[in-house]
C-alpha cells in the first residue's frame, strides 16, 4: 500500500474521531476528545496493516491463511473491553454506558473505511469480468 493512501486513510480516521470526542468534550465526559481520536487512529492502524500484509502475500504469490475479519473481530474485542473499563456501577446508578458506547463506535467508524474499499475492488472486479467477456 502507498504511503500516501496509508496516510490518507489514517488521516481520515483520526478526523473522524477527533468530531466525536470534540462533542464529548465539550460536555465534559469522561471519554473526550484524546480517547476517541486515540482509538480511531488505533483500530485504523490494525486494519490497514493487516490489509498490507494480505495485500503483499497476494502480490508475491504467497499462501495467505489468514484474513481481515479475524483482525476485525479482535479490534472489536479490543476496543469493547477498553470501553467496558469506564462503565463504572454506584449504588443502583451506572454510569459510563454512554463514554463505552463512543468509544466503541469511534473504532466502528474506521471500518467504513476498510468496507468501502472492498466494495470499490468487488465492483472494479466485476467491471474486468465483463469487459474480458465481452
Amino acid at each position: 500500500m502507498p504511503l500516501n493512501v496509508f496516510l490518507n486513510r489514517l488521516l481520515c480516521a483520526l478526523v473522524a474521531g477527533i468530531i466525536i470526542g470534540i462533542e464529548r468534550q465539550l460536555r465534559k465526559r469522561n471519554a473526550g476528545l484524546s480517547v476517541n481520536a486515540l482509538v480511531s487512529v488505533g483500530a485504523c492502524i490494525f486494519i490497514l496493516i493487516s490489509e498490507s500484509v494480505i495485500t503483499t502475500a497476494i502480490k508475491s504469490g504467497g499462501m495467505v491463511n489468514n484474513d481481515n475479519l479475524r483482525v476485525l473481530s479482535q479490534v472489536v474485542t479490543g476496543v469493547g473491553f477498553l470501553g467496558a473499563g469506564v462503565i463504572m456501577k454506584n449504588g443502583l446508578s451506572i454510569h459510563g454506558l454512554s463514554s463505552a458506547a463512543t468509544i466503541w463506535c469511534s473504532a466502528a467508524v474506521v471500518f467504513v473505511n476498510w468496507i468501502v474499499k472492498n466494495i470499490e475492488i468487488y465492483i472494479q472486479k466485476k467491471n474486468d469480468n465483463q469487459k474480458s467477456q465481452n
